[in-house]
């Protein structure tokens, strides 16, 4: 089989997986970024659930969703830019707009709270991607292929020990220096291991935030808004 052949073969079994109208809305479903798990995207497909699982593997098959396993729970989300492109065009195309993600999460705790050890929420999010856009974070390569993870810049090194944050001392602990936690309200990535873990401690100490009694609930509190909003640019 030549390159043209094969890149015709190519394109027309992805355009037949995009193509079946439960899968179509399932992926466009995902076009805003956050992850869902497959119980949702069988309610937004209108099928069952053992339906959407076959179609979900299908979509996988064809390289248009990933899988990324939450405790017990299993997220789904686009592949990559390249997918969400070629639906973005596709959607110019057909001229229908699409819906936006919800959360039901309640408020105090899709604000801010903890996950384990480190900051998930609304803050935590904005922070994951500031510190993204900042340039303090850089993908770093794993033992296992299926799992992301972050490292440091030296531009990033320098400002988190200016917040008062020892690296060498997290680094050297036996656990994940920092990958990108999905966050459960959110559905998008919060920054969890042992550098997930320092960012709360430190919000802790300093009192931009205020644990909850009996709660996973983290109160922002006025000095922590001023400080978010000078240090990182985020309105709370």
């Amino acid at each position: 089989m030549d390159v043209e052949t094969y890149t015709d073969v190519a394109a027309s079994a992805v355009a037949a997986a995009i193509g079946e109208p439960a899968r179509a809305r399932m992926l466009y479903c995902l076009m805003d970024g956050h992850a869902r798990t497959s119980t949702e995207l069988a309610v937004v497909a209108g099928v069952t659930p053992s339906t959407a699982s076959v179609h979900l593997h299908r979509l996988q098959d064809a390289n248009l969703v990933k899988v990324t396993v939450q405790g017990k729970h299993r997220f789904y989300s686009l592949e990559g830019q390249d997918v969400a492109s070629t639906l973005e065009g596709l959607s110019v195309i057909a001229g229908a707009p699409r819906n936006k993600f919800v959360a039901t999460t309640p408020s105090r705790l899709r604000t801010a709270r903890t996950c384990y050890d480190h900051l998930a929420g609304t803050v935590g999010v904005a922070l994951h991607d500031r510190f993204t856009m900042m340039g303090w974070l850089c993908s770093s390569k794993t033992q296992k292929d299926s799992e992301r993870a972050y490292d440091l810049t030296h531009t990033g090194e320098r400002a988190f020990e200016a917040l008062g944050i020892d690296i060498a001392a997290w680094r050297a602990l036996r656990r994940r220096f920092a990958y990108p936690c999905l966050d459960w309200s959110e559905r998008r990535p919060h920054v969890g291991g042992a550098l997930g873990a320092a960012v709360l401690k430190i919000a802790l100490k300093r009192k931009w935030v205020l644990q909850e009694l009996d709660s996973r609930a983290l109160q922002v509190t006025g000095l922590g808004k001023r400080e978010l909003l000078c240090r990182f640019g985020i309105q709370i």
